[in-house]
């Protein structure tokens, strides 16, 4: 048993964990954060998978990082700076046409504008639009969750407050809060384009991590919380951190250390103990046991409650729920190691714009949708919607000087595949992907120095995700807010006393965003 006292145990040093050892510490809670692997981060690290090339192994974005979060742990103090993509987007067309987004909104018209001029019309109000809606939906990120259903005069009083958010809302606006929290990506972005090009281009942000295609319902959301957060004060914008996404989760690590708190690698844990019907520590996979009265979980809600905890503890039809919470993912990375830019047939020269942006690979919603067909079917997309970023265009210190790295993410690759497994598919489908590029950019091939591919089961394998799902569990609209993880159990709190989520399996789901993290500490210091 460790001689050291601690009032709380983090399982889990993902960014959200440390989040709220952050919070605890600033408060005075003597905290142990215990992570498994050899670093801190859990999906937000920079890795050296090669010599000289750091990579956002897993995460590679960043946008969602809630303001408050930033200043209350003094993130920028430690190391924490973010440089906002400029452009945004970059999209080729197999037809040799191209469209950019930039940050600049006349000449992101005008480049909408070469497709459609009802649509670059239209543009401006669709933004505004969504921005209302963001605003809206951003105020419930770091909020609890009523409870549901509700119990008392007070839980009735809090969806009072609830509803309250929305006034100031218009009665169109109300509408198109209920429309984009249960209509399609596609059908959503109809309703105010005509061209199938600038539809496709923003419809990417509904399907980045979804189990479904921009027609399935409830990827409206998914688009909107994409849109949701900013860097440097500037909604909407995504960005690339300095560093790599390792940097976020370092600077809340020594934020968290700053105040106080421990945190130990290489210690995985493999079980809570529970004593008298409570949470009363951990036992590490080597035999140790933490004791501790407050236990809180980063990890996902099935790893938490169907590995670390004995069933017998927990309330059957809780784990019953628990295992029906869906959690398998159709997401894949790869990380490139390049010895020059891509070169694109529809836009050429290097280094040029193209290469500061999220480079596209989609060119009609109806080729996103026949991907998703696939993978509906347990097949990995032959023709899948690719997402391409050189972080080292920003920061040129991740890779040896004249090198560059490139991060694919893309839709879909379903966790399980029918009549084969990723063990034996993975080389030969991160081949076809190289192929699905090289229609865009003929150098690729020759510029590919290494390359890492992580399917969903390699996701799961290293970095603890069930099911290789990036946000933690489905963000469908009957896995979210009050039903995040469970309905009755959105509090953050869990049906074993002492025991806490803090991780993306509870509200407000997936995202290096810190909300859950910040929003668990909150109700663990309501309760001490």
């Amino acid at each position: 048993m460790s001689a050291d006292s601690y009032q709380a145990i983090i399982v889990g040093g993902g960014h959200n964990g440390l989040v709220t050892a952050a919070y605890l510490a600033r408060a005075g809670v003597r905290v142990l954060v215990l992570e498994a692997r050899e670093l801190v981060g859990g999906c937000a690290v920079t890795e050296e998978i090669w010599p000289g090339y750091r990579v956002s192994t897993a995460s590679y974005l960043s946008s969602l990082m809630q303001e408050k979060v930033v200043r209350d742990l003094e993130l920028e103090r430690f190391g924490y700076h973010v440089d906002a993509k400029d452009p945004a987007f970059f999209s080729p067309f197999p037809d040799g046409r191209h469209l950019f987004m930039w940050q600049d909104r006349a000449k992101t018209l005008a480049e909408i504008a070469k497709f459609s001029q009802h649509d670059a019309e239209a543009y401006s109000r669709y933004e505004a639009h969504l921005e209302k809606l963001a605003r809206v939906a951003e105020s419930l990120l770091l909020t609890t969750p009523p409870e549901f259903p509700p119990h008392g005069i007070g839980d009735f009083i809090d969806y009072l407050k609830l509803l309250g958010r929305l006034r100031g809302l218009s009665r169109a606006e109300i509408v198109g809060l209920v429309k984009v929290f249960t209509q399609s990506a596609a059908d959503f972005l109809d309703d105010w384009f005509q061209c199938d090009e600038i539809r496709v281009t923003l419809a990417t942000d509904g399907v980045i991590g979804a189990n479904g295609g921009p027609r399935s319902p409830g990827t409206a959301y998914i688009l909107l919380h994409h849109c949701m957060g900013g860097v440097n004060g500037h909604r909407g914008l995504w960005g690339f951190v300095r560093g790599g996404m390792g940097a976020v989760s370092n600077a809340i690590a020594d934020s968290a250390r700053a105040r106080g708190a421990a945190i130990r690698t290489n210690a995985p844990v493999e079980k809570v103990l529970v004593k008298n019907g409570r949470a009363l520590g951990v036992v590490l996979a080597g035999g140790e046991e933490i004791l501790a009265p407050i236990v809180v979980s980063n990890l996902d809600p099935k790893r938490t409650f169907l590995r670390l905890i004995d069933r017998a503890a927990l309330p059957e039809d809780f784990v019953a729920s628990i295992e029906r919470f869906r959690s398998e993912g159709t997401s894949l990375k790869m990380n490139l190691a390049l010895s020059g830019l891509p070169e694109f047939r529809a836009y050429s020269g290097s280094p040029g714009p193209q290469h500061r942006a999220t480079m596209h690979v989609c060119p009609s919603i109806e080729y996103v949708e026949r991907a998703w067909d696939d993978a509906k079917y347990g097949r990995p997309s032959r023709s899948p919607l690719i997402e391409m970023t050189i972080p080292t265009m920003y920061d040129v210190s991740l890779a040896p000087e004249g090198r560059h790295i490139m991060g694919i993410f893309l839709q879909y690759a379903p966790y399980t595949l029918k009549g084969t497994d990723w063990d034996t598919k993975r080389e030969q489908y991160a081949d076809r992907v190289i192929d699905v590029i090289e229609e865009y950019c003929p150098n690729i091939r020759n510029i590919v120095v290494e390359r890492q591919t992580l399917t969903p089961l390699d996701l799961e394998r290293r970095f603890g995700l069930t099911g290789g799902n990036i946000f933690h569990g489905e963000m469908s609209l009957d896995q979210m807010f009050v039903l995040r993880p469970l309905a009755g159990w959105a509090r953050y709190r869990t049906p074993l006393p002492g025991l806490y989520l803090c991780g993306s399996g509870a509200h407000p789901g997936g995202g290096v965003m810190g909300a859950p993290g910040h929003n668990a500490a909150r109700e663990i210091l309501k309760d001490r």
